[in-house]
């Protein structure tokens, strides 16, 4: 299994993009993520995974945008952890606020990314969520208020140092990501400044008029926290 490498970047192109713009958007990530040698988390839709698994990407971490928790069996529509596994995906996302999960699906879906040697990335909104999350021990967590994502508002820089302090109360090993509304380099820059291991951006990319450009601007920031 993989591990996270601090700072780190994720790209997430959500449903905006899918075929040959998603593929063109993992090489130029992949291009600038080796530039700066910065490890970038790359979610996409389960249709296009395996296309970009076919090209060697070794500064970027694949990621689904979800899974379920069945075993191989019934369970007709399910994303299967196992088959995640088989086409080499890395690491997973889990209740992020547009796919939201009960506590108990999250758990059980934290456990089996372990199982099959996947990672985690659980997402919480509210500072009691961070916390409550952070005792299920993901690799990961994505901390961002639901109402500011896409929003191109970031978090504040008290929601970010209090979340951050609420997931290593419990668990320090726990990599948080701050990234509601970044999308500017300042705005990279100011929350690794106040605690976070990683930050990334969706809309704030795949809309710039120049995806290079942006990455170049946004992953660039990260180098200055390289240890």
């Amino acid at each position: 299994m993989k591990k996270f490498k601090k700072p780190f970047f994720m790209v997430n192109p959500k449903t905006y993009l899918y075929g040959n713009d998603v593929l063109r958007l993992a090489e130029l990530t992949e291009k600038v993520a080796a530039k700066y040698d910065i490890e970038s988390i790359f979610t996409a839709q389960l249709i296009d995974i395996p296309e970009i698994k076919k090209h060697a990407y070794p500064h970027l971490l694949i990621t689904a945008q979800h899974m379920d928790t069945i075993p191989p069996n019934k369970g007709m529509g399910s994303v299967l952890p196992e088959a995640l596994k088989a086409y080499g995906v890395d690491a997973v996302i889990l209740n992020h606020s547009e796919r939201q999960l009960t506590l108990s699906q999250l758990d059980a879906g934290i456990k089996r990314a372990k199982k099959v040697g996947l990672l985690s990335i659980a997402c919480a909104d509210t500072l009691e969520q961070c916390q409550a999350v952070a005792q299920l021990h993901p690799n990961a967590m994505i901390c961002e208020p639901a109402a500011l994502v896409g929003s191109g508002k970031t978090s504040g820089k008290d929601y970010v140092t209090q979340s951050i302090a609420a997931v290593h109360a419990v668990d320090p090993a726990i990599f948080v990501i701050e990234s509601a509304g970044v999308s500017t380099a300042a705005d990279v820059t100011q929350m690794l400044e106040w605690g976070a291991a990683g930050t990334g951006g969706a809309s704030g990319i795949v809309k710039a008029e120049d995806w290079e450009a942006k990455l170049n601007a946004l992953i660039g920031a990260l180098a200055h926290f390289k240890k």
